[in-house]
């Protein structure tokens, strides 16, 4: 899941400001999973920047909408009703849904306000944490379901390194050491042959580093 934070209230309001009327549109799959920005999130949103402490150059007015999908055309076209009104639009999605937005509605600004971090899953209530770096080329066969990229802070694929201490990773006693993780689960399931097997280097072309990435229904992702 595409996990994303509010940005600084200061900041949303110093990018609206000289917009008169404003569509706060929230997002309803990934962000209204981890709450930043669903239907309850947008009106306490728009509640927050009609505050008069946002000076004379706040907008007038606040008109609140959520749409299942902000990152499908279709659904965009579709379903979302803009207002005659409407000078521009704050977007509580990812950065695909602002692009996907902007791109739909070209006449008028979208600005985003959320912060898009990472594809995480819910560790426990209220807490997410990073899982997958989407790069295209997965390797948690061998790793126990574990992923290596994401969630080793070297991008290591013949790890531990020499910094892992006490199961822990050298950046922060706090957190886990990937390999560690790795190593455990193979043991637990009786496939360390799976951490001596020689595997080939890692196919990174497919990562986002090749470029914007294509998917086809059916293909494999190309490089734009």
């Amino acid at each position: 899941m595409i996990v994303a934070e509010l940005k600084p209230l200061e900041e949303i309001a110093s990018s609206i400001k000289g917009y008169r009327n404003i569509l706060v549109l929230g997002c309803g799959t990934c962000v209204t999973v981890c709450l930043t920005g669903g239907e309850r999130e947008a009106r306490v949103l728009s509640q927050e920047l009609s505050h008069p402490r946002f000076g004379p150059d706040r907008p007038d007015s606040f008109e609140v909408n959520t749409i299942e999908r902000q990152c499908e055309r279709d659904i965009l076209k579709a379903f979302l009703n803009v207002p005659d009104n409407c000078d521009a639009i704050l977007s509580l999605a990812c950065g695909a849904g602002v692009q996907t937005l902007a791109g739909v509605y070209r006449k008028l600004p979208v600005i985003p306000g959320l912060n898009t971090t990472f594809l995480g899953a819910l560790d426990e209530p209220g807490i997410w944490r990073e899982q997958c770096r989407g790069c295209g080329d997965c390797m948690l066969a061998y790793t126990g379901g574990i992923c290596p990229v994401a969630r080793c802070a070297k991008q290591l694929f013949n790890g531990p390194c020499g910094g892992s201490q006490g199961g822990k990773c050298e950046v922060s006693p706090t957190v886990d050491c990937a390999w560690a993780l790795i190593l455990a689960r193979l043991n637990f399931l009786n496939r360390l042959d799976l951490y001596e097997k020689i595997i080939p280097p890692k196919d990174w072309s497919s990562d986002k580093d090749g470029g914007p990435r294509v998917f086809r229904s059916g293909n494999p992702p190309d490089i734009a």
